[in-house]
């Protein structure tokens, strides 16, 4: 393997007390967004998808004109499948009083301005209030158990003073990343509850491989430091992780930029979680431990 990693060892142990500080700084702001000015989707605050399909291209523009001139403003218009299907879907707001007559309004409204262009109503989806609540429980139920599940794994494989290291590196991508959805007021979707499910598990191998090189120091050398071992797994394993994250990037971002809008929130969150999943596996996780470790030898 081609050794991306200056030879030089640095003492990554030294900044564990900087980067925690600013990792909780990050993650209290982001709480504080995540409660405060998260935009959810339709998926989750309740609304109507319709998809509809033309004979010939429509501008995007068009549509949405139209939909600002039906009262219908903060409609989401985006493009689905190839460009040659000219299929279009149409997100909108409502509640359980007013989804149906919104839905027969714009499907009215899309007759009469695009027949023409053959306006053709292929699906109509609502989501009522309590059945986006219900979902956006499920999905933070998912998350949750998922962390769950990760700590019994890690523990069993390693040993359960590293679980909180993990788990709490977890904890602080999700976060962070959904902060970051809040204040940049990107919708939050099933996609991305997805999205997050995937940055979970990208983020806990990367932790996984420092800690198993811990452990292997360890096992040589059990009079060393943990601090030591960690500097030097960290190190080991520096050109893999700067290999492996890059190459995941540059697809991601490649998604993000030409994928299209319908994936973009999805590749987006993608995109955040190798960035900071991989700085959590080194920064987040490894302190952590030491703490941990710090801790039960001062009560032992």
């Amino acid at each position: 393997m081609i050794d991306f990693a200056p030879k030089k060892q640095f003492n990554f142990a030294s900044m564990f007390g900087m980067t925690s500080t600013v990792s909780s700084i990050l993650v209290v702001l982001s709480l504080i967004a995540l409660f405060s000015n998260m935009k959810y989707g339709v998926d989750f605050s309740g609304g109507a998808e319709i998809q509809v399909k033309f004979n010939e291209k429509v501008p995007m523009g068009d549509i949405r004109k139209l939909m600002d001139r039906e009262g219908l403003k903060g409609t989401q218009v985006q493009s689905i499948g190839e460009a040659n299907e000219n299929e279009v879907l149409l997100k909108l707001q409502g509640d359980e009083t007013n989804l149906n007559q919104i839905s027969e309004q714009v499907q009215q409204a899309l007759a009469k301005n695009f027949s023409e262009s053959g306006a053709n109503i292929r699906k109509v989806d609502i989501v009522g209030p309590k059945a986006g609540s219900s979902l956006r429980l499920s999905g933070f139920q998912a998350m949750a158990w998922a962390l769950i599940a990760i700590m019994i794994y890690i523990g069993l494989r390693f040993d359960f003073k590293y679980s909180p290291g993990a788990i709490i590196a977890l904890f602080h991508d999700v976060s962070i990343i959904l902060g970051i959805f809040a204040i940049t007021g990107t919708e939050f979707t099933l996609q991305v509850v997805a999205a997050l499910l995937a940055v979970i598990g990208y983020s806990v191998n990367d932790t996984v491989i420092v800690y198993d090189r811990v452990r292997e120091h360890e096992q040589k050398l059990p009079e060393g430091k943990l601090s030591d071992h960690i500097n030097l797994a960290v190190n080991e394993t520096l050109s893999r992780t700067i290999l492996t994250s890059g190459t995941t990037l540059f697809v991601s971002l490649s998604m993000f930029f030409f994928g299209g809008q319908a994936i973009r929130g999805f590749f987006f969150a993608i995109t955040l979680g190798v960035i900071i999943g991989t700085y959590s596996s080194i920064f987040i996780a490894a302190p952590i431990t030491l703490f941990f470790d710090r801790l039960k030898n001062k009560s032992a």
